[in-house]
C-alpha cells in the first residue's frame, strides 16, 4: 500500500465527533513528514474519506481544506459535537483521537 492509501487508511479510523493532527498520522505512519500527510488529504480522491477530521498540532482548521474550506471543514465537525476554542481551533482537550 503507497504512502498516500495509508494516510487514508489511518483517517477513516477517526470516529466522528475527534480529530487528529497531520503529526500524529505522520507518527502513526513512522515519518516525521506532516507536510506530506497534507499533501496526501488534499489529494484524496474520495469524499467519503473524513479528512475533515484532521487539524494541526494547535487545533487550528485548515484553510486550505480541499473539500469546500475551512468553514465547510467546521460545519461538518460542529455537526458531528466537535466543540471550538475560537472560529478556527478545535478543542483538542476534548477530541483528540490518538492512535494507539
Amino acid at each position: 500500500m503507497n504512502f498516500f492509501s495509508q494516510v487514508y487508511s489511518l483517517v477513516r479510523q477517526i470516529p466522528a465527533g475527534y480529530v487528529t493532527t497531520y503529526g500524529d498520522l505522520a507518527h502513526a505512519l513512522g515519518t516525521r513528514d506532516s507536510r506530506r500527510v497534507g499533501h496526501a488529504l488534499h489529494a484524496n480522491p474520495e469524499p467519503s474519506t473524513p479528512c475533515h477530521r484532521v487539524v494541526d498540532k494547535t487545533g487550528r482548521l485548515a484553510p486550505n481544506y480541499a473539500f469546500g474550506g475551512s468553514l465547510e471543514q467546521h460545519a461538518k465537525l460542529l455537526a458531528e459535537g466537535v466543540t471550538f476554542l475560537d472560529d478556527t481551533h478545535v478543542d483538542l482537550s476534548c477530541h483528540h483521537f490518538r492512535y494507539s
